[in-house]
């Protein structure tokens, strides 16, 4: 449900206001220390940032794919390890819940989740399982009402201050793939469970992952998604498409940040007597930025007010993160080139952007993966009509 058009616009100032006042100062910082201040973190949960998928009936903010987009486009102004610490309550740690689950599982997870009380995190990857989501080997073996967990999850996010995981794992055989994978919620407390050292990342600093390892972790049979096995395959697949549209919202926040730094470097730097913005050259870069810009984001807003209509936008929204994460990379490359040997070094922004959107285009589904997605559903269409 929309909130009033004066509630959402007074949502939008406050977060354009809290990115550029309080985050924007400290992204320095975080990326020197890789830590983020827990100041900052509390001031999200005043904000209501950690629910802003969530129904209001369970505590959050409810915003419409419409109105998230548009806030995942402010948030992609600074730094994308701010939006991290929350996002996994925004997406897959609430969306599975709030799609599949029970009513005692919506009513026992979700308002915490929102209010940031729990920090959820998405158990998916593995050591030899990335792209293949339907090949996922840890194992959940069934003991009466309970299920004896084994395996381990990698570069999971925001597991090493996660109070809940949303865990995909096999309780059929590798021959079902995808028919065989069960998600369940697992508490972090539950015995058996081991994080792995934090990994150490090109960008992104101060968001952090590790492995999860589960070693006869017991989980009972209750904590199943919907309480159905081999349904939890399907319960990613199902979010997918408002994550994927979260991720190009925040790409295309990014974009922005990035031809404004640009604009704002070659307005001041003077070269042979003049600033460099009066050179045509310069000026090819910050139109083919801004072109891209606009194309993506265009592309975003559109397909949310689908998604909010109750299209089936799949392809397209997989079209959306292949454009808008692949042309944020485009955009930071040539911000870097605008600032010439500034751009290499940390006193500048577009350095640090220059690592981090580079992330964009592995998670959430590679790019080759989108493109897989894209193809299918183009060719499905195409059959369908006939």
């Amino acid at each position: 449900m929309a909130l009033d058009e004066e509630t959402f616009r007074s949502l939008i100032d406050t977060v354009r206001r809290f990115v550029r006042e309080r985050l924007i100062p400290l992204e320095r910082q975080v990326d020197e220390t890789d830590h983020m201040p827990a100041e900052v973190i509390d001031e999200m949960k005043d904000l209501g940032l950690f629910g802003l998928s969530i129904p209001e009936a369970y505590g959050g903010l409810g915003l419409t794919m419409s109105e998230e987009v548009m806030v995942a486009q402010e948030l992609g102004y600074t730094s994308p390890a701010f939006r991290t610490t929350f996002g996994t309550n925004v997406g897959i740690g609430s969306q599975g819940i709030l799609i599949d689950g029970t009513e005692e599982q919506k009513q026992r997870y979700l308002p915490k989740l929102a209010t940031g009380e729990i920090i959820g995190s998405f158990a998916l990857t593995e050591p030899d399982v990335g792209s293949d989501a339907a090949s996922v080997k840890c194992r959940a073996e069934r003991d009466g009402e309970t299920f004896v967990i084994n395996g381990t999850k990698r570069f999971i996010t925001n597991a090493p201050s996660a109070g809940l995981f949303t865990l995909m794992a096999r309780t059929g055989s590798v021959e079902d793939r995808g028919r065989g994978v069960t998600a369940f919620l697992v508490e972090a407390d539950t015995p058996g469970i081991e994080l792995g050292p934090t990994e150490k990342k090109m960008g992104l600093k101060g968001a952090h992952c590790c492995d999860v390892v589960f070693n006869g972790a017991r989980v009972h049979e209750s904590q199943i998604i919907g309480g159905r096995e081999g349904q939890g395959f399907k319960t990613a697949m199902k979010v997918l498409d408002r994550g994927r549209l979260h991720m190009s919202s925040v790409a295309t926040g990014m974009a922005k940040r990035l031809i404004d730094e640009s604009v704002g470097y070659a307005r001041e730097r003077q070269q042979f007597g003049q600033a460099i913005a009066d050179f045509q050259l310069i000026q090819a870069m910050i139109a083919d930025s801004q072109t891209e810009y606009l194309a993506g984001k265009a592309l975003v807003e559109a397909t949310a007010a689908r998604f909010d209509a109750g299209e089936r936008v799949s392809t397209d929204a997989s079209c959306c993160k292949l454009f808008t994460t692949e042309a944020v990379g485009r955009i930071a490359d040539r911000a870097v080139q605008i600032h010439g040997g500034s751009g290499y070094i940390t006193d500048y922004a577009v350095e640090r952007f220059y690592r981090d959107v580079r992330l964009l285009r592995l998670y959430e589904g590679t790019s080759q993966i989108q493109q897989l997605v894209i193809a299918r559903g183009v060719l499905a269409a195409a059959e369908e009509n006939g």
